[in-house]
């Protein structure tokens, strides 16, 4: 028997549009020997950020946008390497995005990401990603949340606890009464942060004329304030980029 025989999932292949979804492994374990910032270290988000770039740009894997929060990318595919080869586009997306972030935050030790691909087609991507945001958003409230009552000097088992069961504007207004309006906090903390291909002129040089020319090029447009998917103008972004 040919040994790839056994390689039954080889072949799984999915067609696009879809996203690729990578979440960290461990990555509290990374926040403490990185001791990063709580409730959210702006230069772990910045990494994180130059990690999606690199996705878009550098990787050769050409993704039409990212979104990120936390430890969490979702990267969305109009055409697929690999020829839609589910093993393979999971396996090289977490390979590439680790690589990056070990350099990017000067890791020691390698870092891990797992995959998941999510068939996209029709409007489903709006729909996925509006759930995303309001998980950033949760996210976002339990973070700080956490972060107040360790400060005061519960365990992490009290402090998971004390949350337990709590709603949203309860926790809320336990912030509020700490002095923090959560509603009012940077918005990549609140909406996570979206980044895109698009194309923009940029001033070149032609050697044979001597003359400064106007020339297209592919650029990543980080968005300062990512808008609300919900909302009709983040609806319209995300439609858009998608065309759907």
């Amino acid at each position: 028997m040919d040994i790839r025989d056994r390689e039954i999932f080889s072949n799984l292949t999915i067609f696009p549009p879809v996203f690729v979804r990578l979440d960290g492994r461990a990555f509290q374990r990374l926040a403490r020997a990185l001791n990063l910032k709580k409730p959210f270290d702006p230069s772990f988000s910045a990494s994180m950020r130059a990690v999606c770039r690199y996705l878009l740009r550098e990787s050769g894997l050409s993704p039409v946008f990212a979104y990120t929060f936390s430890d969490e990318i979702s990267l969305y595919f109009k055409t697929l390497p690999f020829s839609g080869r589910i093993e393979k586009l999971d396996s090289v997306t977490a390979a590439a995005a680790a690589s990056k972030l070990t350099i990017e935050v000067g890791c020691t030790r390698p870092l891990a990401f797992d995959a998941r691909t999510i068939p996209a087609a029709g409007g489903f991507a709006l729909e996925y990603l509006v759930s995303r945001q309001n998980e950033a958003w949760r996210n976002h409230i339990n973070a700080y949340c956490q972060s107040a009552l360790m400060e005061e000097g519960m365990t992490s088992r009290q402090t998971a606890a004390a949350l337990r069961g709590m709603r949203s504007e309860e926790m809320h207004e336990m912030m509020f009464e700490r002095g923090i309006n959560l509603a009012a906090t940077p918005a990549w903390q609140r909406r996570g942060t979206l980044l895109y291909r698009e194309e923009c002129t940029k001033e070149g040089y032609n050697p044979v004329t001597g003359e400064t020319v106007q020339v297209m090029r592919m650029c990543i447009r980080e968005l300062e304030e990512t808008p609300l998917f919900s909302s009709p103008e983040g609806a319209a972004l995300i439609r858009s980029l998608t065309g759907a």
